[in-house]
């Protein structure tokens, strides 16, 4: 049984949505702030060419935890659809073999980057000058695979458990790793951005080891056996649940990793820019990305309690608070962006080529929580494949066309180029909608 807390067929739906989104956008915030740290204390302590690193470094380390986050999201839906229909016994299988897939998963990952980073590098066209710092930033991050997808495993846990913060509590420390490590190998031991790859490694592999153990300590309302760290039936249906999220993700970060190539083309101070633009761009996101994540949990649990209702109220209520907070978020980085990217460079003209890129980007903070919002509720009724489609027609239709016949103008300007995401965005939200109205009219009839 859920108890009061944990429990989202009943109550305030506004109440409830925000307590379990608030831990989840720290979690977030936090997780952002490690990529945000490591971009401060390189373009502090480090060298132009270092911030480069890092920035491109990143965008292929964030591409691998975004993907291994979507593919979780069936872990999360499919344990809180069993809370929901009161069948806690089938949690165990789901959590053993989900533990073996990522297992062999991250075995993979990491012969690929630990023996292959030189080519990964090359193949984001990082400038010459930063080439061989991204490669041994890449292999770093490679090396400590493990841990980054342990991470998120453990986070998807609690979320389907209703414990939002729980994963607060340990990504709060692993930042607090994470700077201290930075300031003592990149500011104190002068390493650069290897430097920053070292410390974000460390904090994960702390982070795990603080999770697991809270994880032994908490009562937990279902058992895990031996016998469930296999290839089950319940892991695989969480994996059909999750591996469309895993793809379109993987799509999505390909498009990033693309947009980020075009514009490594333009030279150093425009790969820093954008670099140093897209850790911005991390903070934007949060809010609508603690939304879907949210609105997964929230309407799977009433879905499985019967209660379609309540699902789709929770999802306009998410809209409302998502597009609130995105207005503001949007007026303050057009015109006040040159502030935020002032922060993480002295350097002139890299904060005026983010703050470039941050005005065609802006207007994405107010259309993204209404598709995300779309996005998780439709996770939360499993339909992931159709989650997975609009994800592709968004990225081959519009943001990467758009973006690469933006970068080769010339003169080719950051703000038509980060334009791109909010016209691929508004046209997800036409095709999001469209789908939301057949659904709800099958659903209607079947009722019928």
């Amino acid at each position: 049984m859920t108890d009061s807390r944990t429990d989202f067929t009943q109550g305030s739906i506004f109440k409830k949505l925000i307590g379990f989104m608030v831990p989840i956008l720290g979690a977030l915030v936090l997780q952002a702030a490690y990529g945000a740290v490591d971009l401060l204390v390189v373009g502090r302590f480090g060298s132009t060419a270092g911030l480069s690193a890092v920035s491109t470094g990143s965008q292929v380390l964030n591409m691998v935890t975004f993907v291994m986050t979507a593919l979780a999201m069936g872990i999360t839906v499919l344990i809180a659809r069993f809370l929901g229909e009161q069948h806690p016994e089938k949690i165990g299988p789901v959590i053993g073999g989900s533990m073996v897939v990522f297992a062999i998963l991250s075995a993979i990952l990491f012969v690929i980057m630990v023996a292959f980073p030189a080519p990964i590098a090359a193949l984001m066209q990082a400038p010459a000058e930063a080439l061989d710092m991204t490669a041994v930033y890449i292999r770093i991050c490679g090396a400590g695979i493990f841990f980054i997808v342990a991470y998120n495993i453990l986070a998807s846990i609690f979320r389907g458990l209703g414990d939002s913060r729980s994963p607060l509590i340990f990504v709060a420390v692993a930042c607090v790793v994470n700077i201290i490590g930075d300031l003592v190998l990149v500011a104190g031991l002068h390493l650069d951005a290897a430097g920053a790859a070292l410390a974000t490694v460390l904090a994960q592999a702390l982070s795990v080891v603080f999770a697991v153990n809270l994880l032994r300590k908490r009562q937990l309302p279902f058992e895990i056996k031996k016998s469930d760290f296999s290839l089950n039936v319940h892991c695989r249906r969480a994996v059909i649940i999750g591996l469309p999220l895993a793809l379109q993700e993987c799509l999505t970060q390909l498009s990033f990793l693309a947009l980020c190539a075009f514009i490594n083309r333009l030279g150093l101070e425009a790969s820093s820019g954008y670099g140093v633009a897209c850790k911005i761009v991390s903070f934007v996101m949060l809010i609508p990305g603690s939304l879907m994540q949210s609105m997964a949990s929230f309407v799977s649990q009433n879905v499985g309690a019967g209660n379609e209702k309540r699902a789709r109220q929770s999802m306009l209520t998410g809209m409302a608070v998502g597009v609130s907070v995105g207005v503001v978020v949007f007026l303050f980085t057009i015109f006040k962006g040159d502030l935020l990217t002032g922060i993480f460079t002295r350097d002139l003209p890299v904060v005026q080529r983010g703050f470039e890129y941050l005005k065609g980007f802006a207007p994405e903070a107010i259309v993204t929580p209404i598709l995300f919002s779309l996005m998780g509720y439709f996770n939360g009724h499993d339909k992931t494949l159709w989650v997975m489609t609009q994800s592709l027609c968004q990225t081959l239709l519009v943001r990467l066309p758009l973006a690469y016949y933006m970068s080769i103008q010339p003169d080719a300007s950051l703000t038509m180029i980060g334009l791109a995401a909010p016209t691929a965005t508004v046209f997800g939200i036409c095709l999001n909608v469209m789908f939301y109205w057949r659904m709800t009219k099958r659903m209607q009839h079947a009722v019928k």
